[in-house]
């Protein structure tokens, strides 16, 4: 019932969305004097990419940014043609780039590209080889900048696009250059805007937050040194998995990362900080130590905005237990009860949300399953398969999966990495003799070689 509520608003949405879209794009048409029949065109390709593409359906609110962008372009166009000036002056290739940064995806930036050159091609009637030129840059541009990790991609990428485009129109070469690589100059600049723009974050960012001397990190590793290689471990796994699956695993690695920064406030509680001999919880009450392992996540969200964290790693601590149950203090809870007591499930379940992507759910299922594996005695490669299948079914019995799009194919390749990856970490090693019982075994070794 939940589901087909969900599917009815969503179709109901992005029909709303067509008509908006509709009726802004023929007050555009009349501003500019365009034909009507372009901008209805270009709103049925963006419909129809929106529709066969799923994960763009949720990204609503980043369709208008970039659509934002490709408007600015094309008023910087429109004022270019204005003062006489040719438009291939014009940083076209700034919104492809953009597009591919913000998006993660050659798909919707391609979809970008291609309608914001027929729009602009449009203002000079039918010109078609100005759209072409842009879309082979913007294109190639796209794809010289997929997966880009350092700034520096993005200038060869603009140069590269420039050259390309010279190649093609040699009278123009110093022109299609210099454009693109004013491109690329815009694109670092304003990179950061956008990305608070849009809500989300790109690898580049992602990468400058891996490093282990952020204050947070830095905290977590000489505060609670468990949770801090607890981390590290989940942030192998989840990457891993992410890559075996083709979600974005570098956002999942740096997600787990900071998910459970919210155990900086009260360290001491749990488990991988904790002495083996004693335990905190052991002088409180079930109730009151299930409120402090659930308000780690809490604690968590508040230090990240603290420190100014993305909200798309702030997903990542508000969503890495869902509603799971935190079923060991419920079960003290129960065996505690008295006659007129009553205990209920709800009042031990994590607040959520539940994981909404791929990645946010990877991690939680990586959380799980490093935490359920460490607390093994003598694990062997058998019991950690075991142990590996039983969390993560359970929790796909238990509904936190229900909100994301990961198939049972993706959970079953997400089980085979956690295996391989958590039995070279927790498999039982051979016992090696020590030093003295070596120097003892080779005396009577020796003694039994005088003897005979």
């Amino acid at each position: 019932m939940k589901k087909q509520a969900n599917r009815q608003f969503k179709i109901l949405s992005t029909w709303r969305w067509f008509i908006g879209g509709a009726v802004l794009l023929f007050i555009f048409s009349y501003l500019f004097n365009l034909q009507p029949i372009i901008p209805l065109f270009l709103l049925s390709i963006v419909l129809y990419a929106k529709l066969i593409y799923k994960d763009l359906s949720h990204q609503t609110y980043r369709i208008l940014n970039i659509s934002l962008i490709a408007t600015l372009i094309f008023v910087s166009a429109y004022f270019l043609l204005k003062q006489g000036l040719s438009l291939l002056f014009l940083p076209f290739s700034s919104v492809s780039m953009l597009a591919a940064l913000l998006f993660n995806n050659p798909f919707v930036a391609l979809i970008t590209t291609f309608v914001a050159a027929l729009l602009i091609a449009s203002l000079l009637g039918n010109s078609l080889y100005i759209a072409m030129l842009f879309i082979i840059g913007g294109a190639l541009s796209i794809v010289l900048i997929q997966g880009a990790r350092r700034r520096s991609i993005i200038m060869r990428a603009g140069l590269i696009s420039g050259l390309v485009q010279g190649l093609i129109s040699p009278h123009n070469f110093f022109i299609l250059v210099s454009s693109n690589l004013l491109s690329s100059i815009i694109v670092l600049g304003s990179l950061p805007l956008f990305e608070y723009l849009f809500h989300t974050i790109t690898n580049i960012s992602l990468l400058e937050l891996a490093d282990f001397n952020h204050p947070l990190l830095n905290r977590m590793m000489l505060e609670a040194p468990g949770t801090y290689h607890h981390s590290l471990i989940v942030g192998n796994l989840s990457e891993a998995a992410s890559r075996a699956i083709g979600a974005n695993s570098l956002l999942s690695r740096i997600g787990a990362y900071y998910h459970d920064i919210g155990k900086l406030e009260k360290p001491q509680y749990f488990s991988e900080n904790q002495n083996m001999e004693e335990s905190k919880h052991d002088e409180l009450s079930p109730t009151m130590s299930k409120l402090v392992i659930m308000n780690h996540v809490k604690e968590g969200v508040e230090l990240a905005k603290a420190h100014k964290l993305n909200p798309e790693l702030m997903k990542f601590i508000q969503q890495h237990h869902g509603n799971s149950l935190v079923y060991y203090f419920y079960r003290k809870a129960l065996e505690n009860l008295e006659d007129d007591q009553e205990v209920k499930e709800e009042g031990f379940r994590y607040p959520g949300p539940r994981p909404e992507t791929k990645e946010t759910a990877i991690v939680l299922l990586a959380d799980s399953v490093e935490a359920a594996t460490r607390a093994m005695k003598n694990p062997t490669p058998s019991k950690i398969k075991e142990v590996v299948h039983k969390v993560i079914n359970n929790k796909f019995i238990d509904g936190q999966l229900d909100e994301c799009d990961l198939t049972l194919k993706d959970l079953e390749k997400i089980s085979e990495v956690f295996i391989h990856i958590l039995t070279g970490i927790y498999h039982s090693r051979v016992s090696y003799p020590d030093e003295k019982s070596r120097s003892n075994g080779k005396k009577h070794s020796e003694e039994n070689s005088n003897q005979s």
